[in-house]
């Protein structure tokens, strides 16, 4: 067995011992593989071990990677790609035209820009708030006392569908500190849902702080060096 498939196969088995422990079920987490800065080595080497969503930072990066996947299937596997880094609006279209999903919008205007640039034979573009809760000022998303008046003007957005919140908190290495910042995220999210009920991803949790994300409910992990290693890139706060 190869490293990769070694890893994701680690991973889910974290997933699982994470989610009997807290009585859930595995089913309810999806695992998106970080691949940003990641060969398409070792992204087809995910794919064969039965990995096929794809999370990418960097708009050009990814989009490179979904041309190529696209001319170079392996099997009947078309990957899901997703958009999780910093998004400025010159950028908008081309997530807009090439991404099946968007982890970051945190204005009204990027979600205005993805609806009307979303092409018309392609299917709606999923999309997550992104929730700055640790109210970091260098980082990306929208603060929770805006949280709600921003859903509901993105709601309404054609070509786009809102499916629920993603964050990133500060870096803490405590579980328990951990747990009580995800546990904040987890209550917006089912507050929310009173209001929009059709919502079911709560994008928390990463290679370090998965166990807690999972306690507190995500039912997304963005796993990068725990599937691809040591990331040595520009930035390590989406893995």
């Amino acid at each position: 067995m190869n490293a990769i498939k070694q890893n994701i196969q680690n991973i889910k088995e974290r997933i699982l011992s994470d989610a009997q422990n807290c009585g859930r079920s595995p089913k309810e987490i999806q695992l998106l593989a970080v691949s940003k800065t990641r060969s398409v080595k070792l992204i087809t080497e995910a794919i064969q071990a039965g990995q096929y969503a794809f999370g990418e930072n960097y708009v050009q990066e990814g989009i490179e990677k979904i041309h190529y996947f696209s001319k170079n299937r392996i099997g009947n596997i078309k990957p899901q790609w997703h958009f999780i880094g910093p998004l400025q609006s010159n950028k908008t279209r081309s997530v807009a035209e090439y991404f099946d999903w968007c982890h970051t919008v945190d204005r009204l205007k990027l979600a205005e820009r993805l609806s009307a640039q979303r092409p018309s034979n392609l299917p709606d573009l999923n999309v997550l708030i992104q929730v700055n809760i640790s109210q970091e000022k260098t980082k990306s998303g929208v603060m929770l006392s805006e949280l709600f008046d921003l859903a509901s003007l993105i709601s309404p957005l054609p070509k786009l569908k809102l499916c629920g919140l993603m964050a990133i908190p500060a870096l803490i290495k405590d579980y328990h500190q951990q747990l009580v910042v995800f546990e904040e995220m987890r209550s917006a999210f089912l507050e929310l849902k009173k209001e929009y009920p059709e919502w079911d991803i709560l994008s928390l949790g990463m290679t370090n702080d998965m166990t807690a994300a999972i306690h507190a409910g995500s039912t997304l992990v963005r796993i990068g060096e725990g599937i691809f290693g040591h990331f040595e890139g520009k930035t390590n706060e989406t893995s």
